[in-house]
């Protein structure tokens, strides 16, 4: 009987460091939680940055003269899309601005968007 004493008395007192253990982090959960409360969180989203910044030594690609493997290095614009680009030149002519890409299947107002600074007509 001794010996389950002693066993009985270890459970209980691993029992308690188990519950202060877990009274120590909710503790610390509240803590933090409060911090967080506390301090205002700003979170900055879509920041207009000019193409020089993160693309400072990229010249805009000439849509007339490009290959359908320099168009399709575009972002947004892959091998499917870069070959409608090169037929439709081919068919039509040279682009006489960079806007009349969107008459082009594939390419909307959003795409074109995403081209703007890193496209011209070579005009």
């Amino acid at each position: 009987m001794d010996e389950r004493g002693n066993t009985v008395k270890c459970e209980k007192i691993l029992l308690g460091f188990t519950a202060l253990f877990l009274a120590f982090l909710l503790a610390l959960f509240f803590r933090d939680r409060a911090a967080l409360e506390a301090a205002p969180v700003t979170v900055e989203t879509e920041a207009a940055v000019p193409q020089e910044v993160f693309m400072p030594d990229v010249s805009p690609l000439d849509i007339n003269a490009a290959s359908a493997e320099e168009l399709a290095a575009l972002p947004g614009i892959g091998e499917v899309l870069a070959g409608r680009i090169v037929a439709y030149r081919e068919e039509h002519g040279p682009f006489a601005a960079v806007e009349d890409l969107m008459k082009v299947s594939g390419i909307g107002e959003k795409k074109l968007a995403e081209l703007e600074g890193r496209i011209t007509t070579g005009n």
